[in-house]
């Protein structure tokens, strides 16, 4: 710990600045990528976007082979929060039906219990999130940026 790190330290004990204060303080002094080493976790920033990236080696079509195939597919998280916004707007009906349609394939999923507020949640969990398949012939990654 740092002599300077000890001094904010101190303020906080001593109440003459508050915990955000200290923290911000603590912040402009870390050097980057030394966090690990003094305990101190800075947060993420949140995600803007959710990233799909597919490369293949062959075509998907049978029976058609037009070579490689690449997907990169870039979702603001903006429009994951409108979604789930407008899902409010879906009639109880059109609920039923897709509940029914999804436990049919073995999901268990009830879109009326998603609220914006578990949104952010959602999304927060979706900062840490990193997916990297290779496989022979296809390679997948997907994560937030």
């Amino acid at each position: 710990m740092t002599e300077n790190q000890k001094k904010i330290l101190e303020m906080v004990a001593d109440k003459k600045i508050t915990a955000d204060e200290a923290y911000r303080l603590l912040s402009l002094i870390q050097p980057s990528g030394d966090a690990s080493d003094s305990g101190i976790k800075i947060p993420k920033p949140a995600p803007k976007y959710l990233r799909v990236i597919v490369d293949t080696e062959h075509s998907w079509e049978h029976g058609c082979d037009n070579g490689p195939v690449h997907v990169n597919v870039r979702v603001p998280v903006a429009l994951i929060r409108a979604g789930v916004k407008l899902a409010s707007l879906i009639p109880p009906e059109a609920y039923n039906q897709m509940d029914e349609k999804l436990k049919n394939r073995g999901i268990m999923f009830d879109l009326r219990n998603m609220k914006p507020e578990n949104i952010e949640e959602l999304i927060q969990a979706l900062n840490d999130l990193e997916v990297n398949v290779d496989g022979s012939a296809e390679k997948f990654r997907v994560y937030t940026e």
